[in-house]
């Protein structure tokens, strides 16, 4: 399912960079969903992009974690599992983007795009699954326990969600991030047990 969903994104965020008004059709926009009842935008906007860049960021994301979340699931749930999976995927999108849906509803000149929400939820997952496992970032020569990036980065979110500087969702990214930890442990609550257990081993 890994596979698809990054497929999917490819054309459809490749097939918008030449045709703006499937963006427009497709991004986040508050005010349409609230005044126009475009519920589907929730989810559509997973699939345009603001860039090249962006694109291959969230995909190159996706597929590290994704396909090590996805085989968690299979393995925990079975067949379950996969659809455990879409719904932690869309709920991801779904719940990082409800914020952002109550603060700018009435605002119809603000929109999103991009699938980091939902990605978000993807890596927080897999920090459940694997708090010890390293992370490497740009620049850093060292790969960083997961469990201290993904506190790091829920920190980082918030304050940078509570400056409003800038054009990256850094809401989206928190709650997107919140969800993946907690519908994955809802499913199996004593992963929190395991999870700490993993960090206390290191």
């Amino acid at each position: 399912m890994t596979y698809l969903i990054a497929a999917l994104t490819l054309f459809i965020s490749i097939l918008a960079f030449s045709r703006p008004e499937l963006t427009g059709q497709l991004k986040f926009n508050a005010y349409a969903i609230h005044s126009h009842h475009q519920y589907y935008r929730f989810f559509s906007h997973t699939l345009v992009h603001g860039g090249v860049a962006h694109l291959v960021f969230n995909m190159l994301v996706l597929l590290s974690f994704g396909i090590a979340v996805e085989e968690y699931y299979r393995t925990i749930w079975g067949v379950n599992g996969l659809f455990y999976y879409f719904v932690l995927y869309w709920g991801g999108a779904l719940l990082s983007s409800a914020p952002s849906y109550f603060k700018h509803r009435s605002n119809s000149g603000y929109n999103a795009v991009g699938a980091s929400g939902a990605i978000s939820a993807i890596v927080f997952a897999s920090i459940l699954f694997d708090p010890g496992n390293k992370i490497y970032i740009f620049l850093i020569p060292f790969g960083i326990p997961a469990f201290i990036f993904g506190a790091a980065y829920l920190i980082f979110s918030a304050w940078m969600a509570r400056r409003n500087v800038g054009n990256i969702g850094h809401d989206a990214h928190f709650w997107g991030a919140i969800f993946g930890f907690i519908f994955t442990l809802l499913l199996k609550p004593d992963l929190i047990v395991r999870f700490f257990r993993l960090i206390k081993a290191m």
